[in-house]
């Protein structure tokens, strides 16, 4: 069995998730050109395989923060349009409601077979008439849940209407599919307009479904165990064990670690890298990166948790605290607020009072509220080991305004 070092292992999962070297480096044209940073956005989709959704908006929201944690200050109109074309993206459910490149749409087959067979999901059976739905959007076009009568009963966020567990219901066995967003409403189109013919079948049986989310889950973790792996696409555990050899998984031995496998990829990269182009950025708690709890810890040494659905009173880090990376480790969290003109750090967490994550940190703050338009940044508590830091307050403010000066 091939052995790694916990530094390798973190490096290959650096570099499979695309925040280590690898990724190629748009020219300045590309840069500006808003055709160029679409192509850099479809690019990165296309290499993770899944950029996960959610409602909260905080700098960002967080498909928007995952490009920008890789590439910069791309326009949030190209990431938009990168994820929402025609014939290049799908929403579906895959680590969690993910935006999906559409040649993986067959993949997902044994997924809606499960909930055909299962014949309702956490909303109970669809009430709607689900026929007059999909006559509705086959004769006017793409619907949002607004055109239906809306997507809530009540005031409850979980109340849906029977019109949107219908749209739902449709979503998840296949028969529609969601190809864009329209003011975060999803929209819904009937999957035989929306699919390429060449990729509109289901007759991959569920353990070819399995053996190619298993490969492309190894692909996106680097070096994981069967926990990591599975858990990119919510796969059994069991799955990552039967198809690992099948699929060219190599078994690995790290220092610490359950069992694990490699991705090839990863190996031959680790092989033949030397030196490589780190990113020091905030990454959305919703990161590919910091996914899987116990990986995080494991690889990075930081228990990373989302606070964001916790009472306030019991908050350690924060609503929306953002790992920061810097030189390849998890530096510090840091909760930001926006307010108008500002960024607002209202907790930062640091790993250590180091010179180094000090810098990293006031960088990644900066840059991050100079992409979405800020023209100040504020720190409000600074945190190291359980206890407020005053000097060390003082000494990300001074790094703060240099990294502006610089």
């Amino acid at each position: 069995m091939l052995e790694l070092s916990a530094d390798e292992a973190r490096r290959a999962a650096l570099w499979s998730a695309g925040l280590l070297g690898g990724e190629p480096t748009p020219s300045s044209s590309e840069r500006r050109a808003e055709r160029g940073q679409v192509g850099i956005v479809r690019g990165m989709l296309h290499r993770l395989g899944a950029v996960q959704l959610d409602t909260i908006s905080v700098l960002a929201r967080s498909h928007e923060l995952i490009a920008y944690a890789r590439h910069g200050a791309v326009r949030r109109s190209a990431i938009e349009a990168a994820y929402w074309s025609e014939d290049t993206a799908f929403e579906y459910w895959s680590h969690a409601a993910c935006v999906l490149p559409m040649q993986s749409w067959p993949l997902f087959a044994f997924r809606r077979r499960h909930y055909v067979a299962k014949g309702e999901r956490w909303h109970g059976v669809p009430r709607h008439d689900l026929d007059e739905l999909v006559a509705r959007i086959r004769d006017h076009g793409p619907i949002t849940t607004s055109d239906v009568g809306g997507a809530k009963s009540g005031s409850e966020w979980w109340d849906w209407s029977d019109a949107k567990i219908g749209l739902e219901w449709l979503l998840d066995v296949g028969t529609v599919v969601v190809t864009r967003r329209i003011g975060w409403r999803r929209t819904y189109d009937l999957a035989e307009r929306a699919v390429p013919a060449e990729l509109r079948h289901d007759d991959l049986v569920d353990d070819e479904c399995h053996a190619a989310l298993v490969e492309a889950g190894a692909r996106l973790m680097g070096v994981g165990t069967a926990g990591d792996i599975a858990d990119v696409h919510r796969l059994p555990r069991a799955a990552v064990a039967r198809h690992a050899e099948e699929v060219g998984l190599m078994p690995v031995d790290v220092r610490g670690w359950p069992r694990a496998w490699a991705h090839p990829a990863a190996l031959a990269w680790l092989e033949t890298a030397r030196r490589a182009r780190h990113r020091t950025t905030l990454l959305s708690p919703f990161d590919p990166l910091v996914w899987h709890r116990d990986r995080v810890e494991r690889v990075f040494g930081m228990r990373h948790r989302i606070e964001a659905y916790t009472p306030a009173h019991k908050r350690v880090h924060g609503y929306f605290a953002m790992p920061v990376l810097h030189q390849g480790r998890l530096v510090a969290r840091v909760d930001p607020k926006r307010r108008v003109q500002e960024v607002h750090a209202a907790r930062i967490t640091l790993e250590s009072a180091s010179r180094t994550v000090l810098e990293g940190t006031a960088l990644a703050l900066l840059e991050a509220a100079r992409w979405v338009g800020a023209a100040e940044v504020s720190v409000g508590e600074v945190i190291l080991g359980g206890a407020a830091r005053s000097d060390l307050r003082a000494a990300l403010e001074s790094d703060l305004a240099a990294a502006r000066v610089g």
